[in-house]
């Protein structure tokens, strides 16, 4: 079983634990590790919003930002045809491979949200 949940921006994906039978779930794209958990699918999303809510209340309290960093830059692995592929169409349109992989991803994110 696994569940998606979104709060305040932060995301979490609902686990079980059969061995535990408990639900459990980490808050996703913050700077920390923030787990936390249930043994009820009636409160297991109260759960994740009090501890989304009391993180945010610790960053602030110790002057923190909660969110993950991220630098900008990251590999890629992907067919060699199709890598072929974007560094021609790149060049033939005066881009960088980056530039193009950037607009791509940004296309397509706007593409899902508004597809939902």
């Amino acid at each position: 079983m696994m569940d998606k949940l979104t709060y305040k921006g932060y995301y979490t994906e609902i686990h079980y634990s059969e061995e535990d039978q408990v639900l459990f779930g980490k808050i996703e794209g913050i700077a920390d590790m923030v787990n936390f958990e249930s043994d009820s699918a009636k409160t297991i999303e109260k759960e994740f919003h009090d501890a989304v809510d009391e993180y945010l209340a610790y960053c602030r309290e110790v002057g923190k930002s909660p969110d993950k960093p991220y630098k900008g830059s990251f590999n890629v692995r992907i067919n060699p045809e199709l890598h072929k592929q974007a560094a021609l169409y790149a060049a033939t349109r005066d881009k960088t491979l980056n530039t193009v992989v950037s607009e791509a991803i940004e296309a397509y994110l706007k593409y899902a949200e508004n597809s939902k």
